[in-house]
């Protein structure tokens, strides 16, 4: 069996983005499999997120070019027509004769598919596109929302939602944000070496990095390389993970010995730091309702050499479910009834994180902030009542939108009398003071570090 081309790989991989909420990362790691050559896969990846971090411009270039709107059309035709634009209007290195090319050819290969071949208006579409002048783009004095859509690939409703919470200036650092590329940045495993020998190991390797400018336990890694085969992976020497996330397990303060519990916990990147800062002494109870995801969580705890986190399949809604299923394990009689420590990363809706994950941009509008709200609210009630007195929470969200941050930490805290807010400023390393904000929370939204944008507040029970 022929292996298949990296661009019938992508238009899978992008036609079962819109069919389900899975992750990109879960649809590209079985498809990218089936090819051998890492020039290959570095293509379907580039296809892959170059369509969906540039879909509105591109949609706004075949629709001048269309004799009826793109969404009109079949749904595998238009994103065949998404797959050949972009390779036309952003990858140089792809002549566009080749592209047109590629794109007719696999139109041809879906036309059974598609119940008729498509491949004639394929061919059309792009070759006017080559063709024809680059339409005006909106005035942004006049119509700001619209401006920013295209020039970022930020959809209107996201555009508009922060021209008026934050104003241009802020609106458009947004917006840069979440079509910019990231880099490769991963947190030492200071349980096996330091941030300094490890940047050590890679420059007598000959790869180029650099510490992290606010985390003092980050390092960029300056050339694209994939992270497996990258110099400590399989012994253990790092995480992978956006300098903004590493902030948040220290504002936990966790202690040795500690008995914690990270609710939502996979894949386990808080798990591990928390585990690390105690020196992996103690015990971290992961509950995570999504059993590969954990999955995933096991095996970066394996490959750290972090033995403290304990993974538990469940609902950190229902404590009692899962509290009862870690006292049926062989070994867990040592679990008490209360944490000393909780850490709530809870589902959102992750704009702070779009860059990484711009297949979410089709997955979210104004209507999802009331939806998120409401679990994460959940979880925060649920889940406190298992504090000990006296004990510490963070609430933390990849997302700075006020629905999911302020309004869920300030609603738990009026209608469950006994707790106190904490500033999270002591707990920060210099360099990261300037994203407290008024109310004493974390927000690293539009920083100018090349940071995801994360928020965390910081309770305390009373005794």
């Amino acid at each position: 069996m022929s292996e298949p081309s990296p661009r019938s790989v992508a238009l899978r991989i992008l036609l079962a983005s819109q069919r389900t909420d899975r992750s990109l990362d879960e649809l590209i790691d079985p498809q990218a499999a089936l090819i051998t050559q890492s020039r290959d896969r570095s293509l379907v990846m580039e296809l892959v997120y170059g369509v969906l971090r540039r879909q509105e411009p591109i949609d706004w270039r075949l629709d001048a070019v269309l004799s009826k709107p793109l969404h009109r059309l079949p749904v595998i035709v238009q994103m065949l027509l998404r797959l050949g634009a972009y390779q036309v209007l952003f990858l140089d290195r792809v002549p566009d004769s080749a592209a047109v090319n590629e794109t007719v050819q696999l139109t041809k290969v879906s036309a059974r598919q598609l119940g008729r071949d498509w491949s004639g208006l394929v061919n059309g579409v792009l070759r006017n596109l080559i063709r024809a002048p680059v339409p005006s783009p909106p005035d942004p004095a006049a119509h700001p929302a619209e401006w920013l859509s295209l020039t970022y690939g930020v959809p209107l409703w996201l555009a508009e939602r922060w021209l008026e919470r934050m104003g241009m200036e802020q609106a458009e650092s947004a917006c840069r944000a979440t079509s910019t590329a990231p880099g490769l940045t991963v947190r030492v495993n200071r349980c096996r070496l330091t941030r300094e020998e490890f940047l050590k190991r890679l420059q007598e390797a000959g790869i180029p990095a650099h510490p992290t400018a606010v985390s003092p336990l980050g390092v960029v890694v300056e050339k694209g390389q994939g992270v497996t085969s990258l110099l400590g992976f399989t012994a253990g020497d790092f995480y992978v993970e956006d300098e903004a996330a590493q902030l948040i397990p220290p504002i936990l303060e966790p202690q040795s010995g500690d008995v914690i519990l990270d609710a939502c916990a996979a894949p386990g990147g808080k798990a591990t730091h928390l585990a690390e800062l105690m020196g992996d002494h103690g015990t971290i109870i992961a509950v995570d309702q999504n059993t590969s995801r954990l999955d995933l969580l096991r095996e970066n705890c394996l490959r750290l050499r972090m033995q403290s986190v304990v993974p538990v399949v469940g609902d950190v809604r229902q404590p009692v479910q899962w509290v009862r299923l870690l006292a049926g394990g062989a070994d867990r009689s040592d679990i008490p009834d209360s944490f000393d420590r909780i850490l709530v990363d809870a589902p959102c809706s992750g704009l702070g994180v779009l860059r990484r994950h711009p297949e979410a941009k089709g997955r979210r509008s104004n209507s999802s902030f009331v939806r998120h709200q409401k679990l994460q609210a959940h979880i925060l009630e649920s889940v406190a009542r298992t504090l000990r007195p006296g004990g510490v929470l963070v609430y933390s969200t990849c997302s700075a939108e006020t629905e999911e941050t302020e309004e869920v930490v300030n609603r738990f805290c009026e209608t469950a009398p006994g707790w106190t807010r904490e500033s999270v400023a002591p707990w920060l390393p210099p360099t990261a003071l300037q994203f407290v904000t008024a109310q004493g929370a974390l927000s690293t939204m539009c920083n100018n570090f090349g940071m995801d944008g994360f928020y965390a507040a910081r309770l305390r029970k009373d005794e």
